[in-house]
């Protein structure tokens, strides 16, 4: 029997439940992938909660857009993958199982260096930050100005911000900025008196911001040292998007781009050799057995750990 991780309703953690059913079949182009490690995501729990809107219910709602496994059944008309495999699952829901059909197109080999449980943590915020670094055109010599500089995204975006060739200030609280300095960023507490310490940090300035913060601190402080042409949040979309300024998701009403959503659909396989490589870190704060789903959400929620929650089977 397959067990999954479903919702009926939107609500607290509490409305997640683990359900048993027969091990799912793949259709034609499909595969069932035998999750090993899912990550978890704050996408995950603001569709939950009903944050984010997402269509009526018609039948219990799995959970989870991330994960990586061993292909244990393969469809008709797939001629890449067989039985065995090791890959990576992308833009399918339901990773939050000990089987999940993807579509074949959807799967990246991973890499033998790379763990399940690394591979289950890069999907969304590698994708995330990937796509918005390219679509803020950072590169050599850029100044940076990050804001949520220790959360998933923020750590990928400042190992890739870095690799473009750009100077990178993150912002982050005190206890993290050891982590933020590691992975070659100058970290800065956020708080009262933010703006000066930004300008201390940077006497040349700044020319790109990006906010994975959501606060209205972040915000005022881009606006005040960065050109608005420059300026991108992937946490407040709409108010951003009401300035102006660049969004991509995070409740901005303008979807992706096509061109968006390839550089997202192409950033793992451009990142899991760096993995392999020990070019590219991924952090990984905890991970808790998929029966403590609920706790896990929580733990997200809170933002008592940092790196990324994973869930194994």
């Amino acid at each position: 029997m397959a067990r999954f991780v479903t919702y009926s309703q939107t609500g607290g953690p509490e409305v997640l439940t683990v359900t048993e059913g027969p091990e799912p079949e793949p259709g034609e182009g499909e595969v069932v992938v035998e999750i090993r490690a899912a990550g978890v995501n704050p996408i995950d729990w603001k569709l939950r909660r009903g944050i984010r809107p997402s269509p009526p219910f018609t039948e219990p709602r799995r959970v989870g857009f991330d994960g990586a496994g061993v292909i244990s059944a393969v469809g008709p008309n797939v001629a890449d993958w067989t039985v065995g495999d090791e890959v990576v699952v992308q833009s399918t829901q339901g990773t939050y199982a000990t089987h999940v059909v993807a579509r074949a197109a959807d799967l990246i080999p991973k890499p033998a260096e790379v763990s399940f449980e690394q591979a289950a943590a890069l999907g969304i915020p590698v994708a995330t930050a990937f796509q918005v670094l390219a679509s803020l055109e950072v590169g050599a010599g850029d100044r940076l100005l990050l804001h949520g500089g220790s959360g998933a995204v923020g750590q990928a975006a400042i190992q890739l911000a870095r690799a473009r060739g750009a100077v990178v200030v993150a912002t982050a609280s005190e206890p993290n900025h050891e982590r933020v300095r590691r992975l070659g960023a100058i970290p800065v507490a956020y708080g009262p008196g933010l703006l000066e310490r930004l300008q201390e940090a940077s006497p040349e300035g700044y020319t790109v911001a990006l906010d994975c913060a959501g606060t209205d601190e972040a915000l005022q402080t881009s606006l005040a040292l960065v050109d608005r042409a420059r300026i991108g949040t992937i946490v407040q979309g709409a108010q951003y998007h009401e300035l102006g300024l660049q969004a991509w998701s995070g409740g901005s009403p303008e979807p992706l781009t096509p061109e968006q959503q390839a550089l997202r659909d192409g950033a793992m396989a451009a990142v899991l050799p760096l993995v392999a490589a020990g070019e590219f870190e991924v952090e990984i704060g905890t991970v808790m057995p998929l029966d403590e789903a609920a706790e896990a959400h929580r733990l997200s929620e809170s933002g008592a750990v940092r790196g990324k929650i994973v869930l194994v089977p």
